[in-house]
């Protein structure tokens, strides 16, 4: 199934947790946080302004981004957990993901 979001939502997959501290204790999935980095794996067409120009989100597709504890809300898709989330959750995106901006 082919799923794109609408506006200014984005299709997110979460990055799974390490399972061991730098120590090297396995940590038991129940005592696991939810990560809260993950990889867009799709997003809108944009904002639409008061002129009714719509604007490009500033994520793309492929992006690793970071975003709040409690954001989006939790769907499956193809039996997958994904998140949607409007861009606004969406913290920042994580250097290396995404190609870098030429120097002036």
């Amino acid at each position: 199934m082919k799923f794109r979001p609408l506006h200014d939502r984005v299709l997110v997959r979460r990055i799974t947790a390490q399972e061991k501290t730098a120590g090297g204790i396995i940590i038991p999935d129940t005592a696991q946080e939810k990560p809260q980095e993950g990889e867009v794996l799709a997003v809108g067409a944009g904002t639409i302004n008061e002129k009714g120009e719509v604007r490009p989100l500033d994520v793309k597709a492929g992006d690793r981004i970071l975003f709040g504890k409690w954001s989006g809300t939790e769907v499956k898709i193809d039996g997958e957990e994904l998140l949607i989330m409007k861009e606004s959750d969406v913290m920042g995106i994580v250097e290396g993901s995404a190609p870098a901006a030429k120097a002036a």
